[in-house]
């Protein structure tokens, strides 16, 4: 096998011909096709791996990494706090009290719920409080609200915020729902509207009182772990049988599946803009082999074997193809480069859970996106080079 001929005649194909400018029009449309792909493919898997990642860190924070339950009152109580924290001592643990409450600030109403907790623990499993509490110190009968119900209601520091509880109590000739006047003493920002307006934090013994549960009882233990997934296959066997424990993605699992199918199929979508590029592959590579059919005729009968000749072709598709990819990394990852070091596009902090662009390429969807796409090269190189390979040298000569 003749090791040079193959490389000159591919960078003789790959010359603009005058005569044909459709074939190197179809290769150049081609190139410009599969770059177009892989660069759309790159930034929208970042796009999507960034937002995954954006809602999965704030549903983290307010969903808890872990959440121990009872399984009748009384199960989460004191003794299993301290049990908890002497066991993993690597973790941080909150006990809370919660209800369901109506707050009501003259006659605007908003549902959600209220959290009695101890601010010292709380801090170190949630982030939001922590920032929220840096200045501000809470003594009874005192909460913290999110950032859209202080707007909603005009709400400034040291103003009344009523709650209107479920539970029920005497009074006159029935019953009323129990209500109770907070001091506002400050606001958080999850990032998430829906937790701001939802969620209020006021300190456990009010909470307690409020609701006359025991100083030594909890409705739940708040669990930050930063592998929730593993500790939760620890923390569980060790449980009494009146708990539970739970992770933040068991409440949420509807929802990533959802965002993980979407990927998927977006995936797949622009996958088909890279295989739409390729047939310009097939057909450029076609026409060269019609329009050299004499050439490649010629070439055989002087001594090049068949897969010479394929090799030749397959070569001429994996360059077109694999300058298409090159390419797109490039544009891919400057675009990349470009939107999270500029301001291009902002987004509605009250919609999103960001401002900017969250961008996240993972190594796996780079590797999924390069391989996919040099695959689809390869194949759409592959028919037109067993073609060229094929050619009837007796009925080509004859007739030329």
């Amino acid at each position: 096998m003749n090791t040079t001929l193959v490389p000159y005649l591919v960078k003789r194909f790959l010359r603009f011909d005058a005569d044909q400018p459709f074939i190197f029009l179809s290769a150049l449309l081609a190139f410009l096709g599969i770059a177009l792909g892989v660069m759309v493919l790159i930034i929208a898997m970042a796009l999507m791996n960034g937002f995954d990642n954006e809602f999965k860190k704030k549903l983290t924070v307010m969903n808890y990494p872990l959440t121990i339950l009872p399984r009748f009152f009384g199960g989460v109580n004191h003794e299993l706090l301290l049990d908890l924290e002497t066991r993993f001592p690597e973790l941080s643990f909150s006990p809370y009290v919660s209800s369901p409450v109506i707050a009501r600030s003259g006659n605007q109403f908003e549902g959600g719920y209220l959290f009695g907790v101890n601010f010292k623990d709380e801090v170190k499993v949630n982030s939001v409080v922590a920032k929220a509490l840096k200045e501000t110190e809470l003594s009874k009968f005192d909460v913290i609200v999110g950032k859209s119900i202080v707007e909603q209601y005009h709400l400034l520091e040291g103003d009344k915020l009523t709650y209107i509880f479920t539970q029920m109590e005497p009074g006159g000739l029935g019953a009323t729902p129990k209500m109770k006047r907070f001091t506002v003493q400050g606001s958080f920002e999850s990032g998430l509207s829906a937790y701001d307006k939802a969620y209020s934090y006021t300190t456990l013994e009010s909470l307690q009182k409020v609701l006359r549960i025991p100083s030594n009882q909890y409705d739940g233990i708040h669990i930050f772990s930063t592998a929730p997934q593993q500790d939760i296959k620890k923390i569980a066997p060790l449980l009494p049988s009146s708990v539970s424990i739970k992770g933040w993605w068991e409440d949420n699992a509807n929802f990533f599946a959802a965002l993980e199918m979407e990927k998927t199929a977006l995936f797949i979508v622009l996958m088909l803009i890279i295989l739409i590029a390729a047939i310009n592959i097939i057909s450029s590579l076609l026409m060269t082999v019609m329009n050299r059919r004499s050439e490649i005729a010629l070439l055989i009968s002087l001594g090049a074997s068949q897969s010479e000749i394929k090799k030749l072709f397959l070569n001429l598709g994996i360059i077109i193809g694999v300058g298409g990819i090159v390419a797109g990394i490039v544009t891919g990852l400057s675009g990349l480069w470009i939107l999270s070091n500029f301001d291009i596009v902002s987004l509605p902090k009250d919609v999103y859970p960001t401002a900017t662009l969250p961008l996240d390429l993972s190594l796996l969807d780079f590797s999924f996106i390069v391989s996919g796409a040099f695959v689809i090269v390869l194949i759409s190189s592959w028919y037109p080079a067993k073609k060229a390979s094929e050619v009837d040298v007796l009925t080509v000569l004859r007739n030329e």
